[in-house]
């Protein structure tokens, strides 16, 4: 049985056997785990997953023919994909899961701001992304890469750029580089009660970067923090515990 690459889904599928099992070497196996595959398309990584016997694995994957490919040839997946998407899918476990995928790259973004939501249920994230979004991710303060999701991100997991992944290991080849990141859940280490709030704060800061916070916040923050010496820098300038500060200030 064959499937066909849809480019409107961005698939991209990984051929490279050398490079599915590095990939699946770098999550962190635990007897009995919960492990939720996003976008298992053809099966690249899937077919080294089932055979973790003491795992307790689902995929979510969007295209039916995809799924119906997977079932015909992987029999033991049967009940273990969700056909859905990623984006409107609920929590696929009670308790804490990990998560590993080659994300589709049209939409890695918004598959972290699903994770984010997860977030006090996610144990770690090995995901495949376009290099620059991994490398954006894990950029720390003061680089023009440093945005929304570095800071939403490393609020609550270790972010670790593990390795770059050639463009000739998929088929068809993407047109962009690609790299391997590994979020570690870190307990909510700032004790951010109210995530939307947050989410909320730093979105305004780095929704106008060039300008400093006091002009970016304006209508977020109340009039007295634009005297909070931090509102005269600009977001990107800003590290995550400065932002905690904001947003726990205000």
């Amino acid at each position: 049985m064959q499937y066909t690459l849809k480019k409107s889904l961005g698939q991209h599928f990984l051929h490279d056997e050398q490079m599915c099992r590095k990939i699946v070497s770098a999550i962190s196996r635990t007897p009995g785990m919960k492990l939720l595959e996003i976008g298992p398309g053809g099966g690249a990584l899937t077919k080294y997953l089932i055979e973790w016997g003491d795992t307790d694995y689902k995929a979510i994957e969007v295209d039916a023919e995809k799924q119906e490919y997977l079932l015909h040839t992987y029999p033991v997946l049967s009940g273990k994909i969700i056909l859905q998407d990623i984006l409107k899918a609920d929590v696929p476990f009670d308790g804490r899961f990990s998560i590993a995928g080659n994300f589709p790259y049209n939409i890695s973004s918004p598959i972290l701001f699903k994770v984010l939501d997860w977030e006090p249920q996610v144990v770690e994230v090995i995901g495949m992304f376009q290099k620059e979004v991994a490398q954006r991710i894990a950029s720390g303060p003061g680089s023009k890469q440093y945005g929304i999701l570095s800071v939403l991100m490393q609020a609550f997991f270790a972010v670790e750029y593990l390795f770059d992944v050639h463009e000739n290991c998929f088929t068809p080849p993407p047109k962009v580089k690609s790299g391997v990141v590994r979020f570690t859940h870190l307990q909510n280490p700032f004790a951010i009660e109210d995530k939307k709030k947050f989410v909320r704060l730093v979105k305004a800061a780095f929704n106008q970067r060039r300008k400093t916070l006091r002009n970016a916040l304006k209508g977020t923050l109340p009039p007295e923090a634009s005297e909070h010496p931090l509102m005269s820098r600009r977001a990107e300038q800003l590290s995550v515990s400065d932002f905690v500060e904001l947003y726990k200030t205000f």
